[in-house]
């Protein structure tokens, strides 16, 4: 072994700038791939009777300082837990290296002192730094006072400085601090300093290797991401501060990334009371707590291409939100799904160029009309619904919403029953697939004009094809005794009837049929066609209601 020389202290080329510049993750350039074959190495080493024979074994396949290092950190974070009985009674503790490899556990001390000691024993120079860390245990907002709580390492590479922390690299302990998990991390590796202060507040400001360097005050008021924020490829949040006011009633939050990460939200562990948006680089949520007082909010998210089986919502940020006032009429129905209004992911399911791109849709007549390109063979299914006493059964939700192909483009009307807050739900599927429809998204509809009062589109039957078109009547309920003007855009029919009291035959005009029907001492009219000149009968297409007197 060689005799490492005294380190010396951080210098100005060492610094990085705050904030961090989006770049990389790390202080330098890591190839972890050509690092594959070392890390396999380590993890199988399999020496506790020395620390000098253990670093001895290790070394036997590093060449640089870099996988010198590597080795070190690679053996420990999978090989020494976190002591979560000792932690809670630290004066049996022993830190000393020796002790540490023996015991096989230790609290972040005997981390520290293991790497220095491994490093110096590799030629590698190498610090134990103490400080404050947001770690286990931290409460969103709080002030650190009096001695540090968290140990970790710098060393020396390449002539400059570098961050790591091999405790929190091994894994993670429980929320009630009584059970360790081996949980690898990269991200506590070389951590780039601007990312690493986000978390970890040295004693000695020096180390922070920042320029500007932060102030306790500026660490305690920074936002906490934590690593998974950072390797999904998220890159800044708003507001920056932990503690958000609501003001009216209403409190925003933004998340940018790199590309399509799906986002999930918890208020007080719901996600009912907020509006959340995918955006191409991120997204954008407005929420509504229906409660005064002090809310914990959790953002939450995952990579779109969900590859590894590992891939589940991980937490990304936490806020406290502070709500003085109520907003009564941001009350949302219970069946409104997040992410609400049309993103790169209803896209990527076929929906092109929506008219609207907004979550939510105002209307004041109660009527509102969206249109969309369909990219594929796609079959669509919608259904509106609400809340309360006045909530839709599944066939009356699906008849307040009028499809209408023409080619790819799909147009959906939607007439509302009365007033209030509506859910229109977006399914499909293949065309070619047998099975079931797939939620893909949904928008929020409102309308606070209580005059409202819609009836339903007419019952469609199977016969009616998904590109035939109802010009009039829409409405499917028929004003008592009177003459009602039919018009209907139908194709490869050879007659068409509309079955009152009476039987009306329809006339075809430039691919429509049209005629008038008299509504007098009936309650139901069906539309009924002869697909082929020959046959004797007659498939039932449309069926609408008549008033009663």
């Amino acid at each position: 072994f060689q005799k490492t020389e005294a380190p010396r202290p951080p210098g100005a080329k060492d610094l990085h700038a705050y904030p961090w510049d989006k770049s990389s993750l790390k202080s330098m350039p890591v190839d972890l791939q050509q690092l594959e074959k070392l890390d396999a190495y380590a993890l199988k080493v399999n020496v506790t009777n020395s620390v000098e024979e253990l670093v001895k074994a290790l070394l036997k396949q590093a060449r640089t300082d870099l996988e010198k290092v590597r080795a070190i950190w690679m053996w420990i974070c999978h090989h020494i837990e976190y002591d979560v009985v000792g932690y809670h009674n630290k004066s049996q503790l022993s830190s000393k290296p020796r002790d540490v490899l023996q015991m096989g556990k230790s609290i972040c001390e005997g981390y520290a002192e293991l790497f220095e000691h491994m490093c110096s024993l590799a030629g590698i120079q190498c610090k134990k730094l103490s400080g404050h860390a947001k770690g286990h245990g931290y409460k969103t907002g709080q002030t650190f006072t009096g001695e540090s709580d968290h140990a970790w390492n710098a060393v020396y590479l390449e002539g400059r400085w570098h961050l790591l922390d091999s405790t929190w690299g091994s894994g993670s302990v429980d929320d009630s601090f009584t059970k360790f998990t081996y949980r690898y991390n990269e991200f506590y590796f070389l951590t780039h300093p601007a990312l690493f202060i986000n978390n970890h507040f040295p004693d000695n400001s020096n180390w922070q290797l920042l320029k500007p360097t932060l102030t306790l005050k500026e660490f305690e008021n920074n936002m906490l991401h934590n690593s998974n924020f950072y390797t999904l490829g998220l890159l800044a949040a708003r507001p920056d501060t932990p503690i958000i006011q609501t003001v009216n009633g209403k409190a925003s939050v933004s998340v940018d990334c790199r590309s399509g990460t799906l986002f999930m939200f918890k208020l007080k562990g719901t996600d009912e009371h907020g509006l959340m948006t995918l955006k191409r680089h991120g997204m954008e949520l407005d929420i509504y707590p229906q409660q005064t007082g002090s809310h914990k909010l959790e953002i939450f998210a995952k990579p779109s291409k969900a590859e590894a089986a590992d891939d589940v919502y991980k937490c990304v940020l936490e806020y406290v939100v502070e709500c003085e006032s109520v907003d009564k009429a941001m009350r949302f129905p219970k069946e409104l799904h997040q992410p609400v209004g049309p993103s790169w992911f209803s896209e990527r399911q076929g929906f092109l160029r929506p008219s609207h791109s907004q979550p939510i849709l105002h209307t004041n007549d109660g009527r509102c009309s969206l249109t969309f390109t369909l990219s594929k063979d796609i079959s669509m299914l919608t259904s509106l619904h609400t809340d309360g006493s006045s909530s839709l059964s599944e066939d009356m939700g699906r008849r307040h919403v009028l499809q209408i192909h023409r080619r790819n483009q799909i147009e959906l009307k939607v007439h509302l029953p009365h007033a209030g807050n509506f859910v229109l739900k977006i399914y499909s599927k293949k065309k070619s697939d047998p099975g079931n429809y797939d939620y893909i998204f949904n928008y929020l509809i409102r309308c606070l004009n209580t005059e409202v009062k819609w009836p339903a589109f007419p019952q469609s039957y199977s016969k009616w094809l998904q590109d035939y078109e109802i010009l009039e009547p829409l409405s499917g309920l028929l004003p008592a005794n009177r003459n009602v003007q039919f018009k209907l855009k139908m194709h490869g029919v050879a007659k068409v009837l509309v079955q009152a009291e009476n039987t009306y035959p329809l006339t075809q005009n430039k691919g429509c049929w049209e005629g008038t029907c008299n509504t007098s001492g009936c309650r139901e009219v069906f539309v009924m066609v002869h697909e082929n000149a020959n046959h004797s009968f007659y498939s039932h297409v449309l069926k609408y209601e008549v008033e009663t007197q």
